[in-house]
């Protein structure tokens, strides 16, 4: 009888859904630890492939009148630290450019910020930033602006700039040729500037500007008015500090300014190629407290400085600005000390045409009060043996009839040769009349008040 064979199937495993669990949870496991390999040995490759394009295209977006350039992106896993080589940032019509050469910033948590796709202010409370070589370029104003380095903590509350320098772009005959009017020429050197108590959070987030301390140490400020072109009288007028507080919108406080060792040149520019007349002052020590654009009305910020004025003697002045007034309105006092008074001549006899002879200053005081940008107040100066004479504008001399007979006519009849206490004790008083012009800066305000009282008791 024929033998039937029967042919089964070979058994075969099936998976179970746990082993499938499984099996996919360990590719994932497997896919997950790749990558965070690759994040922790190359991340480099990741953020300069990937997450860079991601950020130029959501500021591009976000900014289109701007480009912006991002090279040599680096993150450190263990630091907890990304920076970069270069950041560059240009307005589309070229009147602004920003370049950064070092950057970096670390103790931001990165995945929560990654998992939640934004940035909240509590990401940055340990955040620490610096920068290095940072140049901001203003060709519209024909200025730079230059900082070796920024550093910025949060959790200190502080920020640091080092060589920190504003100056035009061009030479001073090209910065004036571009203009048609009058304009001043500013020059600021800050060595180091330390902020501490400062509201960084409120500063990044443009909310607030708060800051307990701001000092600067060997500051420089060079002022230069072009005075052989007329005023644009269509131009804004410069703002007085009162002014530029309450054009700011956001609240705005530092509770004081010390500057420290600092220097002042101002001067005034007549004739293209020639020396300007100018006034200098060395050795400053400057306190500001109070400086706020939020404050109650009858609020004041007050101003403490002394400095060594010419080089040769100690001016102090005390000067206590209204900070809530809408109106050009402060006050001013102070006093100088034993001076020549032929030290001046670098200012009268380019701005005056006048030349002093001798003359010996023994002490000055003045007390001024600006309403509404009217100056009032007095000047008391002693000084002996002053003796002037008159120049011609254009070659400086002091010879020619006209000049001699003017000089002549000066100090016999016009001016005070001496001007001390007599026996009762009384004396020549200057009196302070000036208002402010269309095109008076600050700095001009506070001077040609001051140089109107001093003229009303020499005589000029």
């Amino acid at each position: 009888m024929p033998m039937r064979i029967n042919h089964r199937p070979a058994n075969r495993s099936k998976l179970s859904p746990r082993k499938v669990a499984a099996y996919a949870g360990l590719a994932v496991g497997v896919v997950v630890l790749i990558c965070a390999l690759v994040l922790l040995f190359f991340p480099d490759t990741y953020i300069n492939g990937y997450l860079k394009n991601q950020i130029i295209k959501a500021f591009t977006r976000a900014y289109p009148a701007y480009s912006i350039r991002i090279a040599g992106v680096h993150y450190n896993i263990w630091e907890n630290r990304i920076g970069c080589d270069l950041i560059a940032l240009t307005s589309i019509d070229s009147t602004f450019s920003c370049s950064i050469a070092k950057f970096s910033v670390s103790g931001i948590g990165w995945v929560q910020i990654l998992w939640r796709g934004d940035i909240g202010s509590k990401d940055l409370n340990g955040s620490v930033a610096d920068a290095r070589e940072i140049v901001l370029n203003f060709r519209q104003s024909q200025y730079e602006l230059r900082c070796a380095r920024l550093h910025v903590s949060v959790p200190d509350s502080e920020i640091l700039a080092e060589a920190l320098e504003l100056h035009p772009l061009v030479e001073d005959d090209k910065f004036f040729a571009g203009s048609k009017f009058r304009r001043t020429r500013f020059r600021i050197v800050l060595p180091q500037c330390r902020v501490t108590g400062a509201d960084c959070l409120g500063l990044l987030e443009g909310k607030t500007y708060r800051v307990h301390s701001v000092k600067v140490n060997d500051a420089s400020f060079d002022i230069l008015v072009d005075m052989d072109t007329p005023y644009n009288k269509n131009s804004s007028r410069p703002l007085m500090p009162n002014e530029g507080l309450s054009s700011i919108n956001k609240t705005t406080q530092v509770d004081s300014l010390n500057i420290m060792n600092g220097q002042l040149k101002y001067a005034e520019r007549y004739i293209i190629g020639s020396a300007p007349a100018e006034v200098t002052f060395d050795s400053i020590q400057m306190l500001a407290e109070g400086i706020t654009n939020h404050a109650a009305p009858g609020a004041t910020a007050v101003i403490h400085a002394q400095g060594n004025f010419m080089k040769t003697s100690t001016m102090k002045i005390l000067m206590v600005i209204p900070v809530a007034s809408p109106e050009i309105s402060f006050r001013y006092s102070g006093s100088l000390d034993l001076m020549d008074a032929t030290r001046l001549n670098s200012f009268l006899e380019v701005g005056e045409s006048l030349r002093i002879k001798s003359g010996i200053l023994q002490n000055a005081t003045f007390d001024v009060n600006v309403t509404a940008g009217r100056a009032s107040g007095t000047v008391r100066v002693m000084y002996r043996d002053l003796a002037i004479a008159f120049r011609n504008s254009g070659t400086g001399s002091e010879r020619g009839a006209y000049n001699r007979i003017t000089s002549y006519i000066a100090n016999e009849t016009k001016i005070r040769g001496t001007n001390m206490p007599d026996k009762s004790g009384s004396m020549k008083i200057g009196e302070v009349k000036y208002t402010r012009k269309q095109d008076d800066t600050f700095l001009q305000l506070v001077w040609f008040s001051l140089r109107s009282g001093v003229g009303d008791a020499v005589g000029f």
